[in-house]
């Protein structure tokens, strides 16, 4: 075993350890402790669960590797998480916590209808679904690397602790868990990033320093057939970044595994709070990705330009085993490289990959590279938890036992979730083995399905007293089966061929016209239709006032 494989192993089996004693120790007999931890998360605590939770495998494995060949068009997963956390803290979380429920088509179902609860427990468990699919990649990448396993067998590892963990202490055992793993990622992301900053550059701050090699990066990527780092709409069309950033940023305000976060404060106040936190520690990670994707790219091309496809360095050789990096047949030396496998490039590098391979590109030591690999499963694991108690409550809590069977004790209701949860797994597994794209497309694609189905209702719901059920029902419909259809015509998924983007319009994209669709849809058909009951409309009156106490809201 080399020495980065033994310090990967000695810094999972360290981590992987707290995370299941956490989950042993916060195990839970009560559904109010595993749907929301029993409402009792202090605040700091419950912005650093949100921030790991939120920043997933795409943000900690992917980003940074799409920034690196994306260049400034990568920014649309910067601007776009995170202008919708903000608009998710300003807009959402603190009615929805004030409402005082479990689970978002729990929500729906008071303010509209039951008929509403049901779409959106289904609508739930889709997007949360094609979410987990590039958490189990992306754990998967990371034991494929660096514990000699191939993609199956690291995503199959990966699943079973997750299942572990989040079976064992529901939402109490997985938010105590997580503020654990953003300990984690947060140092393993920042230590190399430091590092790098100070090899490269003289100064170990690398939000600061990596404005100095983006001339030379521009320079050599161009060298290497590359478009210039700092060029704008050079990999994608204006409109395209425009709508990736909206479907972003909605779509993360829509999120029910984030939003759910929010339910687990003791007090709205508490929600506000939580937030803020969150942001703060978010913003640690993603003001420094765009440092670690140009830092990463430069010494990627610096190692390999000229150089004979007999004599590559240590990291391609070790990458190349897993399948995620590889060298043209009949290529003689390294003159082009990309991302793409159908460019025809002397050397083609998965932009998952980026992120962990940086230190050993930098020549880091081994214990830094096992570091990293702890952070990038602490990312996979932290959100993939969340996603599949998303996926456990909407089955059990909003459509089992609101619709099969109503009568149910307590323990019935657990058993039915962690059943779920098993289940859901086992598909996850799947399709983490074979997904349809990169980790962060992937989440991307997630993000377009819940900007088409959750953002609109919530919002309206909240905001517009006049919204009723029935236009909430052909609203979500809509946008749900008109981003997903755009989705398979775009991509090679379920046997379906990939056409052409319309209007330059990517699949990642489209969830933002999906939203409109269904804002406009449900504002039309509410007009059309009988408002609601008086009832209703002065309890979303109630929940707009901070100061205002409900009967099933502040605590």
């Amino acid at each position: 075993m080399s020495d980065i494989q033994t310090w990967t192993l000695v810094f999972i089996v360290i981590t992987f350890g707290i995370y299941i004693t956490i989950a042993w120790r916060s195990r839970v007999k009560e559904t109010a402790g595993f749907y929301v931890a029993g409402q009792g998360i202090p605040t700091v605590a419950n912005g650093a669960a949100v921030a790991a939770d939120w920043m997933s495998a795409a943000s900690f494995i992917s980003m940074a590797g799409l920034i690196a060949f994306l260049g400034s068009d990568g920014s649309i997963y910067l601007m776009g998480w995170t202008g919708g956390y903000v608009l998710l803290a300003l807009l959402l979380a603190p009615y929805l916590r004030k409402w005082g429920k479990f689970t978002v088509p729990e929500f729906v179902g008071d303010r509209y209808s039951e008929a509403v609860r049901i779409i959106a427990a289904l609508a739930a468990i889709i997007v949360s679904f094609t979410y987990v699919v590039g958490q189990m990649n992306g754990g998967g990448i990371v034991f494929s690397r660096f514990l000699g396993l191939d993609i199956t067998g690291g995503v199959i590892v990966a699943a079973i602790i997750i299942f572990a963990y989040a079976v064992l202490g529901g939402m109490k055992g997985i938010t105590w868990t997580q503020v654990a793993q953003y300990t984690v990622l947060i140092i393993a992301y920042l230590i190399p990033a430091v590092a790098v900053a100070q090899q490269m550059t003289g100064i170990p701050i690398p939000q600061v320093s990596f404005g100095q090699i983006l001339g030379e990066l521009d320079a050599l990527s161009q060298q290497f057939g590359l478009d210039a780092f700092t060029d704008p709409f050079s990999a994608r069309p204006q409109i395209d970044v425009f709508l990736v950033t909206m479907s972003l940023m909605v779509g993360t305000a829509g999120l029910p595994h984030v939003i759910i976060r929010f339910y687990t404060t003791k007090s709205v106040r508490g929600a506000r709070w939580s937030a803020f936190w969150a942001l703060f520690f978010i913003s640690l990670l993603y003001t420094t990705a765009p440092a670690v994707g140009a830092f990463t790219k430069l010494n990627l091309l610096q190692g390999v330009q000229g150089v004979s496809a007999d004599e590559l360095p240590s990291w391609v050789v070790n990458w190349q085993q897993t399948g995620l990096v590889s060298v043209a047949e009949g290529a003689s030396t390294i003159e082009t490289v990309s991302n793409d496998a159908t460019s025809g490039a002397d050397l083609i590098v998965n932009n998952d990959i980026l992120v962990l391979a940086s230190p050993e590109i930098a020549g880091l030591p081994a214990p830094i590279i096992g570091l990293v690999a702890a952070g990038g499963m602490a990312a996979a694991l932290s959100t993939a938890a969340g996603l599949l108690l998303v996926i456990s409550s909407s089955f059990s809590h909003d459509l089992f036992f609101r619709v099969v069977k109503r009568k149910t004790t307590d323990a019935q209701q657990l058993l039915a979730g962690r059943v779920a949860m098993g289940l859901a797994v086992l598909i996850a597994i799947y399709f983490g083995i074979n997904p349809p794209a990169f980790v962060a497309q992937v989440v991307a694609f997630a993000f377009g399905l819940a900007a088409s189905t959750f953002f609109p209702i919530l919002l309206l719901g909240i905001f517009w007293k006049r919204a009723n059920g029935i236009g909430a029902v052909c609203g979500m419909v809509a946008g749900l089966i008109f981003t997903a259809s755009y989705m398979i015509y775009t991509l090679e998924v379920f046997g379906t061929s990939a056409n052409d983007h319309v209007l330059g319009i990517s699949p990642e994209g489209i969830g933002a016209i999906g939203a409109v669709v269904n804002l406009v849809i449900t504002v039309v058909v509410s007009l059309a239709t009988r408002p609601p009951s008086e009832h209703v409309q002065e309890m979303v009156e109630e929940i707009r006032y901070p100061a205002a106490r409900v009967t099933s809201g502040e605590r």
